[in-house]
C-alpha cells in the first residue's frame, strides 16, 4: 500500500519523500524502477550505511521499522 501511495505523488514531490527506504517484507528492492535509473535505489541506500546484495537489504531484520515499538515501546 506504501508503494501505491508514493506512485500517487506528482513527480516533482517525490525527490521530497525517503521513498528509497521502502522495500517489501522480505528486504527485496521491488520498487527500483521507479527511481530514474535500476541502480539509483541501492545507491540512495548506500548512501546511508544500508548494505544490498542482489537487490535485497542485508541485516534486514535488525533495520526492520517496527512502528508499534517505536510508538509504545
Amino acid at each position: 500500500m506504501v508503494g501505491y501511495a508514493l506512485n500517487a505523488l506528482p513527480l516533482h514531490e517525490r525527490d521530497a519523500v525517503p521513498a528509497h527506504r521502502v522495500v517489501n517484507r522480505q528486504g527485496m528492492l521491488t520498487g527500483k524502477a521507479y527511481f530514474g535509473t535500476p541502480e539509483r535505489m541501492q545507491q540512495l541506500l548506500k548512501a546511508e550505511g544500508i548494505e544490498v546484495v542482489a537487490d535485497r537489504v542485508q541485516d534486514f531484520d535488525r533495520l526492520l521499522w517496527h512502528p508499534a515499538q517505536a510508538l509504545w515501546g
